[in-house]
């Protein structure tokens, strides 16, 4: 994915709206989405940046935005309804409309999942919805205040504590969003629609999306997330949610890029190539084998594969399991199966008894291997010092001479 870019529009009660324009990195954009942001959330709230990023790794083009009031968007909070966030979210279709391309696809999370629903037919261009830990009833929110319920009525508003943060709410909202109800606008979406919850969420019950389901027409789709919490915090669930709704998207997009070709690499030999997805992901051809490989998000990668170290630890581990099944299988001894765990480090020259160089810093490659099987002790001290016999071992610890041109 590459740099966001900054966007701003116009928003319901006249303040500038923040966005952000995610997009692909070296490759043309298939398509443009559209993301709304939990309440009182902001658009760089985890699970928005990482679904953005997900699809974005698709050649999806996401615009995320912060509502009225929130994050880098001005205005005020407490003069918001659901009704205007709705408004907000059609002045960014329109936005993305007159600079880019209208949204073919529309997600929203908790709020802002019903927020798209009830803004989807205002968006004729849009086709997929995808709705994340949504309410079916706009009106389901106001439990989260509900111990200030009674100065609001009284007052018209109240501080209320919402995620340890001070907001002020008015009257207005809860009787906005109580008169909101979304049955009929789900039912006559005429899209495509993608329902993700989680069975136990504590915010937003599983019954809401049983109601969505319901009154959706076909083509819709529901994943389950498990044991997620509401806010898909930990970052496996949000990279899970990115990569289905990625797989998903792209059936109801029209125009998508096709794949490029597989690499080919003659046997004996392997190709890698930069994919342009990410700042260092690669697709590797070794023979008819397909790889990537990448760098974890804290050194810039998108983490899409594992990095060139991994493979290196990789190559190192099958060698050595490979070679200790050959091994007894000659003997005939009843080695059931090897388990080789490995870890590279680097040292201080000096803080190694046994190393040729002193000084800089040593290469450490940490091999743990389990053996299971009935073999005596010999045995096992035997098919220790064969591992490090192994090709790939002796290659490591050989005089390496490596030939660099340019093609």
């Amino acid at each position: 994915m590459s740099g966001g870019q900054k966007h701003e529009f116009m928003g319901s009660h006249g303040g500038r709206l923040a966005a952000r324009l995610d997009l692909p990195s070296g490759g043309a954009v298939k398509a443009y989405a559209l993301f709304a942001h939990c309440f009182t959330c902001t658009k760089d709230i985890f699970a928005a940046a990482r679904i953005a990023n997900g699809l974005a790794e698709q050649g999806i083009g996401v615009l995320r935005f912060d509502f009225t009031g929130l994050g880098h968007s001005e205005g005020e909070f407490a003069n918001t309804t659901f009704s205007s966030n709705v408004e907000d979210l059609v002045r960014a279709a329109d936005h993305m409309r007159d600079h880019l391309e209208a949204p073919k696809i529309l997600i929203g999370h908790s709020l802002g999942g019903a927020a798209v629903l009830a803004a989807a037919g205002q968006v004729p261009e849009s086709v997929a919805v995808a709705t994340i830990g949504a309410p079916a009833d706009p009106g389901h929110v106001t439990h989260l205040f509900q111990d200030s319920r009674a100065e609001i009525e009284a007052n018209d508003e109240a501080e209320v504590l919402l995620a340890g943060r001070s907001f002020r709410i008015r009257k207005s909202f809860i009787e906005d969003i109580e008169n909101r109800k979304l049955e009929s606008a789900i039912g006559g979406l005429k899209k495509a629609l993608i329902v993700f919850h989680a069975p136990r969420d504590e915010t937003v019950g599983i019954e809401n999306a049983g109601q969505i389901f319901s009154a959706a027409k076909h083509p819709k789709s529901f994943v389950s997330l498990d044991d997620a919490n509401h806010l898909l915090t930990r970052r496996s669930d949000a990279i899970y949610v990115s990569r289905v709704l990625a797989a998903w998207a792209t059936r109801f997009v029209d125009g998508a890029a096709q794949e490029p070709p597989p690499l080919v690499a003659r046997p004996g030999s392997v190709v890698v190539q930069e994919t342009r997805e990410g700042r260092f992901t690669q697709r590797i051809a070794a023979g008819p084998h397909q790889l990537r490989a990448d760098e974890p998000e804290s050194y810039g990668g998108l983490d899409s594969g594992p990095s060139p170290y991994d493979l290196l630890l990789s190559g190192l581990g099958a060698c050595t399991a490979m070679t200790l099944r050959m091994y007894a299988d000659r003997k005939n001894w009843p080695l059931e199966q090897v388990t080789v765990t490995l870890k590279h480090d680097k040292i201080h020259a000096q803080d190694c008894e046994d190393c040729e160089t002193k000084a800089g810093k040593v290469d450490v490659i940490d091999r743990h291997i389990v053996i299971k099987g009935d073999l005596d002790d010999a045995q096992r001290l035997k098919l220790l010092e064969i591992a490090d016999k192994c090709p790939v071992h002796r290659t490591l610890e050989s005089e390496i001479k490596v030939t660099t041109r340019l093609a």
